[in-house]
């Protein structure tokens, strides 16, 4: 694979303009340099479900409140959001290849910090920084999967889903198994194996030097006056609220071990890479893109108000939490390509924008529902959850042009 292969960021948007939905070889059939970047996808992804199993630990033995501990979410999520406003303008100045060794850098270093930490408020700060490195690699690692991937476009996505999918399930195992031993074994873990994926990225992936256009810091916020490209973002912001409510408070309710919690969002995991990488696009051929979505929102706002109504039995909130994975998996993989199909900017410009709006509600949910547990009760954060991801099929019912012109184009 030569050099010019390689797309930056911005070429990417030039270069890789093939037509989504074109019929093409196995997206499993991939070149070294994408695989090392798939992988360490994977590695990055496992960080967002790893800290589930040890949450319930970390109160009790850093006597934290539930609602301080899911700012281990917040933290990370917010900065990845706001942080996702600027990865184009670095990438696009240093490269790509740079800008992913750096965001894995900076994952290395601060999950390790976070090992060390004798405190929740210093876990927190750590994980602050783990986010601004997790902003860093995400949004250009789908830009350079999807520039450097055969299969197209839509083989693209579904790789970049299917390392989704599998970080996902199996950071809670590995968060389980880890703080089974000690609540710092998740943390440590992770920074071993993100060093094995920066080592992997730069020996593998070929230099990619600074594309010639620059992009400017305004680029995501004035995307955003691209109403479908808004309206997509937002619906986005308010499924995630749901989704990250079930992901931050569940655990305090299930009643289990870090390594029984493990198990059990290891479950969900799977559900959620089997149904990103098969169940999506089989569901978009059946009745395409609008109607699918409607209905997995449907669906997953009615499995959030299952566990609102019966928060107190914990076998219930295991089966609708394993449950919720299949319709996150056909969400991620359908809005994902919705956005970077309906958007008239380049692609990382969408990929930024999109992840910093949805990000915000993913990072502020957990924080929302411990405070709300703390002065209403149990039922109220799922059943606002069940009402926010509701909302937003209503919400996306608004472009339904935009998004069935996606799928004929």
């Amino acid at each position: 694979m030569t050099e010019s292969e390689t797309l930056t960021p911005a070429a990417a948007t030039t270069a890789a303009a093939p037509d989504p939905h074109a019929p093409s070889g196995s997206p499993f059939r991939q070149p070294k340099a994408v695989w090392a970047v798939a992988f360490a996808c994977v590695i990055s992804f496992m960080g967002i479900g790893l800290v589930d199993p040890i949450l319930p630990a970390l109160s009790s033995k850093l006597d934290a409140t539930p609602s301080e501990v899911t700012l281990l979410f917040t933290s990370y999520l917010v900065v990845t959001a706001v942080a996702m406003l600027v990865t184009g303008w670095i990438s696009s100045r240093i490269g790509a290849k740079r800008t992913l060794v750096a965001g894995l850098a900076l994952i290395v270093t601060f999950s390790a910090l976070a090992a060390a930490s004798g405190g929740i408020n210093g876990i927190i700060g750590f994980r602050a920084g783990w986010g601004l490195g997790n902003a860093l690699f995400i949004a250009t690692s789908l830009a350079v999967i999807v520039g450097s991937a055969s299969g197209g476009f839509a083989g693209a996505i579904v790789l970049y889903e299917t390392a989704l999918g599998i970080g996902i399930a199996t950071g809670p195992l590995l968060g389980g198994l880890l703080g089974d031993i000690s609540w710092r074994g998740p943390f440590f873990g992770v920074s071993v194996l993100m060093l094995i994926a920066l080592v992997a990225t730069v020996v593998l992936l070929p230099a990619t030097p600074a594309p010639p256009r620059r992009e400017s810091l305004s680029e995501p916020v004035l995307a955003l006056r691209h109403r479908p490209l808004a309206v997509t973002s937002l619906t986005g912001l308010l499924y995630n609220w749901g989704f990250f409510t079930m992901l931050g408070y569940s655990p305090f309710l299930m009643d289990l071990e870090a390594i029984e919690l493990g198990w059990v969002f290891f479950a969900w995991g799977l559900l959620v890479a089997f149904f990103a990488v098969f169940g999506a696009p089989m569901l978009r051929r059946r009745f395409g893109t609008p109607r699918t979505l409607y209905g997995n929102l449907a669906f997953m706002a009615a499995d959030l108000a299952v566990i609102g109504v019966f928060p107190d039995r914990p076998w219930v909130v295991i089966g609708a939490v394993i449950a919720a994975g299949a319709f996150i998996g056909v969400n991620n993989t359908l809005v994902t390509t919705a956005v970077m199909s309906i958007a008239p900017v380049p692609r990382p410009v969408a990929s930024a924008t999109y992840g910093f709006v949805r990000f915000i509600g993913g990072g502020l949910a957990p924080f929302a529902a411990g405070k709300l547990v703390e002065h209403y009760n149990e039922h109220v954060p799922f059943l606002l959850g069940a009402a926010a991801v509701a909302a937003g099929a209503f919400l996306l019912g608004t472009v339904h042009r935009a998004l069935a012109d996606a799928d004929g184009a």
